[in-house]
């Protein structure tokens, strides 16, 4: 490949991210963080129109664009359709599979996820399960991922089941990243930057500067100052 066609790849190739933005938009965020099995055919479908469109000089562009809107389009309809039509849904995005029952396995449950017993342990220890006699349902869901419902006596005790009383959890505000102030963050959680300049300065700091995250959570500021560590080795 010569220069000149080196360099016709860079147009192609940032109109096809644009295009794959808008459709990826288009789509959900359910496609790029919870892929069934017709959003994975969608899109391993879509990657090979992006790549013949980028890389093969041959293929019509304009071709490759009506693709991979053609194929967004359909992803969003089945979307749709398959909010209203549960009988759809069950057809096209699947169902979830029992795999462990009552603590029993469930070869049945095995067979139609096309999994043997060690797939079953690789993915519950994957979920910090060493031992499945701990398990009282395993659920593989239509996405691929595994959901676990322990035994009774196995569980995290709740501050419930110890009888304390907790406070009610906020979201966090980030009010300054990377030295800058996030007014609107602070407007969001009704204080004002006189309440963070005082609390800063309890905290021993003057400016912003110096600070590369300050969150606020339940009424309390925490600061992350910008500063160089020295990073620990992970043990082999």
């Amino acid at each position: 490949m010569d220069y000149v066609e080196a360099f016709r790849i860079i147009p192609r190739s940032i109109g096809s991210l644009i295009c794959l933005f808008f459709i990826t938009k288009l789509m959900g965020k359910k496609q790029v963080s919870e892929l069934s099995l017709f959003d994975y055919v969608i899109g391993i479908s879509i990657g090979n129109f992006t790549a013949e469109m980028v890389m093969n000089f041959d293929y019509q562009y304009i071709n490759g664009i009506v693709a991979i809107v053609s194929f967004g389009v359909v992803s969003y309809l089945v979307s749709i359709t398959t909010l209203k039509s549960i009988v759809l849904r069950r057809f096209l995005i699947g169902v979830p599979t029992i795999l462990i029952e009552d603590g029993k396995i469930n070869l049945d449950g095995l067979r139609k996820a096309k999994m043997d017993v060690n797939d079953l342990l690789e993915e519950c220890r994957g979920m910090n399960y060493f031992d499945i006699s701990e398990i009282s349902y395993a659920i593989l869901e239509v996405n691929g991922k595994l959901s676990v419902l322990p035994k009774a006596d196995y569980k995290n005790p709740t501050l419930k089941d110890l009888n304390i009383k907790s406070e009610k959890t906020e979201l966090s505000a980030n009010v300054i990243i990377d030295g800058s102030l996030m007014e609107e963050n602070l407007k969001n959680i009704n204080k004002s930057v006189e309440w963070l300049d005082k609390e800063l300065k309890k905290l021993g700091h003057t400016n912003y500067d110096n600070v590369l995250l300050a969150t606020v959570t339940n009424k309390k500021l925490t600061v992350f100052e910008k500063r160089e560590l020295d990073g620990k080795k992970v043990l082999e």
